[in-house]
């Protein structure tokens, strides 16, 4: 039967079949438990599939395996298969990945051993250091559906183009220049809209740590896998949260920097030349020093003279000491917001907030009240405007081209079938209120200086990453948290603060908690202390445009205060 009377539930399980035919059968979990039986399929569950060994390399971060592949302590060749291995793990566990090509990774590391045997110099700063793509970078040999059943077999969609599994995305070119090795593509929601990962090629993709829960969206492959620590450090998108959600709810740190600063030249995406809000690449990682490391990395290969639409603006290490010195000096002072004014958010995150509000107080930074004007509510709905300008015809020409209905978490927000297009009046109108809320959102934040103790304004603020500390099934209907920041452009990191404790936590006080309207009444409805037990909790600090330096810095101090904290019992020193 050939692809064109094929239905599309056959191409879909002949995709998938063929994906998860290339892990190795010695790799392959005999009896896989349910979400039931094994809620929690990280750390010691997960070890005893592999060897110490493997354990050792793979609860490595980025920066430390770099400093032992770059110096011959440890071999390529083992690192990669070290990670090849857990990452068939955690997919067989999560459904995280939709590209394995660990053949051609290991063929690459041993090319990669063989060059630092014969010139005792590593190929360069990544030189054998795994990472994994969400499934929007081109690689060649390697075939992009962004989880499209009607893009299996083609490139984007077109048939018989010289473009299918040749086309080479920048920051691929970028990541292999300096020594790194690819080794798969993780799990998307089709047409990438979602903070829940779901299609119709490989399914839920589930949060290892806890897997009543999703693993976000839309770099949800991405969050499990490197969560599960089956990658060291991966890339996602964010257009809407799609980097900062999957962190959140997997416990690491992630970077959305502002537009212009990291390549996003030659990738897949949808609705690919609507501008008002632009889709960013930033990576996640399971330590804040990994953000600095693999920025500093990929600036270093000067980007701008590949990608039009990159800023031409290097590493600046001024910005760096600049931001240290005011950490070292305990001179910060932090906006902190709580609640957005839309959403109201559950007991984990309340208490999230509270502990990195007096986690940098006891520090002797300063905190104060965040009250933007224009509000978050305007933000966010006038940027909700930009997602809609085709009425939904891209998205769903991509499911024409097989048949596929959309998963539910997409049906939500672009229906069945396309609606009328909004004119061209309609988006420039968008582009002049985007424009003038962003001039105001500045002209607050310049205005709290009259309102700090140093006399400047505000250096970053704090707010939830979502509502919840990850979404149940089907159940993520506002994305506010993190959509307003793609609005602004600003630089975000996301933090992991603590995990969901049901006894701490327990049920929110009804005078506390009344539901004002129905999407909080439906974000109330989906709290269970005992179902969100044991899942991460974190948050983001939000910066101005282009201070990812500075970010990176503060995302490291944040991270070690909020160590020493909770091992010294609720009292931290620095």
């Amino acid at each position: 039967m050939t692809s064109t009377t094929q239905t599309w539930q056959q191409r879909a399980t002949a995709k998938r079949d063929s994906v998860n035919s290339l892990i190795p059968q010695e790799w392959r979990i005999s009896n896989l438990p349910s979400r039931e039986e094994q809620k929690d399929v990280t750390g010691p569950y997960i070890h005893q599939y592999l060897t110490k060994q493997e354990v050792e390399i793979t609860e490595t971060d980025a920066v430390g395996i770099a400093e032992k592949t770059t110096t011959g302590k440890w071999k390529a060749v083992d690192v990669t298969k070290a990670f090849c291995h857990r990452a068939a793990l955690v997919h067989q566990l999560t459904n995280c990945l939709l590209e394995i090509f660990f053949a051609s990774a290991l063929t690459r590391a041993a090319e990669q051993d063989e060059h630092f045997s014969r010139t005792g110099k590593p190929i360069g700063p990544l030189h054998g250091l795994p990472i994994s793509l969400k499934d929007q970078f081109h690689i060649p040999g390697v075939e992009t559906t962004m989880g499209y059943v009607g893009w299996i077999g083609t490139h984007e969609g077109v048939k018989d183009s010289p473009k299918h599994m040749t086309a080479e995305s920048e920051l691929v070119r970028e990541l292999q220049s300096l020594g790194a090795v690819l080794y798969c593509k993780t799990s998307v929601p089709h047409t990438l809209m979602s903070g829940e990962s779901n299609n119709n090629i490989m399914g839920y993709v589930w949060n290892p740590k806890n897997r009543n829960l999703s693993a976000g969206g839309s770099s949800g492959g991405e969050g499990a896998l490197v969560g599960a620590r089956g990658s060291p450090l991966g890339f996602g998108t964010d257009i809407g949260g799609s980097v900062r959600i999957p962190a959140a709810f997997n416990g690491l740190f992630g970077l959305r920097p502002s537009a212009g600063r990291i390549s996003y030249e030659g990738m897949a995406n949808s609705m690919d030349g609507q501008n008002t809000i632009l889709s960013v690449v930033g990576p996640l990682a399971t330590t804040s020093r990994s953000l600095t490391f693999i920025t500093k990395a990929l600036l270093s290969t000067q980007p701008w003279l590949h990608d039009p639409l990159v800023t031409e603006m290097p590493w600046r290490d001024d910005h760096a000491k600049q931001m240290q010195t005011l950490c070292d000096n305990k001179s910060l002072s932090f906006g902190i917001m709580p609640h957005d004014g839309v959403c109201d958010t559950h007991p984990p995150i309340k208490r999230a907030m509270s502990i990195i509000t007096r986690v940098l107080s006891s520090l002797g930074h300063e905190t104060l009240p965040w009250d933007p004007t224009p509000s978050h509510k305007t933000l966010v709905e006038t940027g909700g405007r930009a997602w809609m300008y085709d009425g939904g015809a891209d998205v769903h020409a991509a499911f024409a081209l097989s048949g596929e209905p959309p998963v539910p978490q997409i049906a939500s927000v672009y229906g069945s079938k396309p609606e009328a297009e909004y004119p061209s009046s309609y988006i420039s109108e968008t582009n002049r209120m985007k424009r003038a809320m962003q001039k105001e959102y500045l002209d607050y934040w310049n205005s709290t200086a009259e309102k700090t103790k140093t006399g400047r304004p505000v250096d970053a603020f704090i707010m939830p990453v979502a509502p919840f500390a990850a979404a149940r099934p089907e159940t993520y209907h506002y994305v506010g948290y993190t959509s307003v920041i793609n609005v602004l452009d600003y630089t975000a990191v996301v933090i992991p603060v603590t995990v969901c404790d049901a006894r701490q936590d327990g049920k929110p006080a009804e005078a506390d908690y009344k539901p004002k309207d129905g999407l909080n009444r439906m974000v109330a409805g989906v709290y269970d202390e005992d179902v969100y037990d044991g899942a991460h909790v974190a948050v983001q600090i939000v910066m101005r445009r282009f201070q990812e330096e500075k970010a990176c810095v503060l995302a490291e101090y944040v991270e070690e205060a909020l160590r020493r904290d909770r091992e010294g019992g609720g009292s931290v020193k620095l």
